[in-house]
């Protein structure tokens, strides 16, 4: 099977194969550099595990990517694009269990309505999670009932928009002193920023992996 193109689209069985049978890729970024409140590095074992949902929507007109735009009021991220999902918690078995656990009580949306198709490369964020990307297909139709504590909005992102690569910007910005590069999408009134918007190119860099040399 080729690479999806954006005029192209992906349907069930191209995605279900890719993620079968995954070609070698490079992940575009695995992370920043998370600090403590002392503004050292934090090491690997003080990274909080967490697990985030990419519910791909099966749509007829082709695949959309469900994400969320967190409330104002809360500590990590408020006000940002993310897709939903949370930390990990004791009872859960793995991190598909987080993914889908969190997404249920974000926005509603069954565990059981979630088609796991696999995971993407683990994602440490400048507020010391790491984050495991875990990629399922939703079938239409479904209700969803967000938070309103956590969710000010729920939106879907075209997989089209994606593909194009010309929807991709690297920008720069200078906090604390110290000058930072990051990945934007911009899309109609939302602009996806940070580390949803690395999780999203590096989903990217997976679907449009070519094959190794024969």
């Amino acid at each position: 099977m080729t690479p999806p193109t954006a005029a192209a689209g992906v349907d069930g069985r191209w995605l279900r194969e890719r993620f079968a049978r995954p070609r070698p890729w490079v992940p575009l970024l695995l992370g920043d550099r998370a600090a403590g409140r002392d503004g050292e590095e934090l090491p690997p074992e003080a990274l909080r595990p967490a697990a985030v949902l990419i519910a791909m929507i099966d749509r007829p007109e082709g695949f959309h990517i469900l994400l969320t735009r967190r409330t104002a009021h809360l500590h990590d991220h408020a006000g940002q694009i993310s897709f939903p999902g949370g930390r990990e918690e004791p009872e859960d078995a793995s991190p598909e269990s987080t993914a889908l656990r969190e997404t249920h009580e974000e926005i509603g949306l069954p565990p059981h309505r979630v088609e796991i198709l696999g995971r993407l490369n683990q994602y440490v964020t400048v507020t010391g999670y790491r984050v495991t990307p875990v990629v399922g297909v939703v079938q239409p139709p479904f209700e969803l009932a967000p938070d309103d504590f956590e969710v000010a909005e729920i939106f879907e992102l075209p997989l089209g928009v994606l593909l194009d690569s010309d929807n991709h910007q690297r920008n720069t910005v200078v906090a604390r002193g110290a000058r930072r590069r990051y990945y934007a999408i911009p899309h109609e009134r939302h602009y996806i920023w940070g580390a949803t918007a690395a999780m999203l190119l590096n989903l990217y860099s997976f679907l449009t992996a070519s094959p190794p040399p024969a």
